[in-house]
């Protein structure tokens, strides 16, 4: 049988369909022992121990390092989800290791959490419920999305869902992309495409939907990007942790600069950093695809990802 091990924290716990189809297909599955996001170490010790042929990767780190140990046994890494910045892309292709995603899958539940957290920003629903749980009769008043400027950085599969739903919610959006889909523009004159320079200025809330977080995307939001933000804006990341400079946000928060921001990916995970107990801040633990629809389809593709590029050796 073809050993393969899954490193999400929570592979075939939703649908055991995924699982069945790689048991199907004739391979011995193991899963990740610590049920949460591998580190570096535990990644390198899970992979060289069972000798796998193929992984369903989460995002834990796949180095060079890594992939150089374990090169003459494993073949294909199934990444669950969309992004591939946790795996050295170049040291794979050299030593032959096929790497795949799952781009379409996570789309639209990570677009409606992003609008879950502009809607929290901008009307106060955490504050609200922490102050109502505490006994205080407390109201802070909030902007209605109607009267805001979205800034949607990236219009891609996701910052394309993220745009519509703006839009048709009746907020201003302004977008910024540099290769642009101008057919999906033209099928929304509301959304209005802006230099990266502009957007930052004119959005009351910005939220990023970038395609990397490596070379100069790496801290893309760091402390002269985020000064050119209005005073009182928001910021959301559900999209890779590495965009955004975490020092220079916590810096812009205590200055005031920045009202607020709302994070679902960091580059440490699980999260234990100086955003923590920050009123302002909303955080939630790399969820954006957990709705069970998604994470069943995420999964299922990736396990057929998986079998097909294994047939396929």
């Amino acid at each position: 049988m073809k050993k393969i091990i899954t490193t999400t924290s929570s592979f075939g716990k939703s649908d055991d369909t995924p699982l069945n189809l790689l048991r199907s297909a004739g391979c011995d599955v193991l899963a990740n022992p610590h049920g949460r996001t591998l580190t570096e170490a535990e990644a390198e010790a899970f992979y060289s121990e069972e000798r796998p042929v193929g992984v369903v990767a989460g995002v834990e780190p796949i180095t060079a390092d890594l992939l150089g140990k374990v090169a003459s046994h494993l073949k294909v890494i199934s990444r669950c989800g969309t992004g591939m910045d946790n795996v050295d892309l170049a040291a794979a292709e050299r030593l032959d290791i096929k790497v795949l995603n799952t781009p379409e899958a996570p789309a639209e539940a990570v677009a409606e959490l992003t609008i879950g957290f502009i809607f929290s920003l901008l009307r106060n629903i955490p504050a609200h419920n922490e102050a109502v749980q505490s006994g205080q009769w407390k109201k802070q008043m909030g902007r209605l999305i109607s009267e805001t400027t979205i800034g949607v950085m990236g219009l891609g599969r996701i910052g394309r869902r993220v745009a519509t739903f703006l839009d048709t919610l009746g907020a201003h959006v302004v977008a910024a992309d540099v290769k642009p889909s101008h057919e999906w523009l033209a099928a929304h004159p509301r959304v209005t495409l802006v230099e990266a320079s502009e957007l930052l200025a004119a959005a009351d809330v910005l939220t990023l939907h970038l395609p990397s977080a490596s070379g100069d995307l790496h801290h893309f939001m760091n402390k002269d990007r985020l000064a050119r933000m209005k005073p009182g804006s928001f910021l959301v990341n559900t999209s890779r942790g590495a965009l955004v400079d975490e020092n220079a946000l916590i810096a812009a928060l205590e200055s005031g600069h920045m009202a607020g921001a709302a994070i679902d990916v960091f580059e440490n995970e699980p999260y234990q950093g100086g955003l923590l107990g920050r009123p302002s801040v909303i955080l939630s633990p790399h969820a954006g695809s957990y709705a069970r629809a998604t994470r069943v389809r995420m999964e299922t593709e990736a396990a057929q990802n998986l079998i097909v590029a294994l047939q396929e050796l």
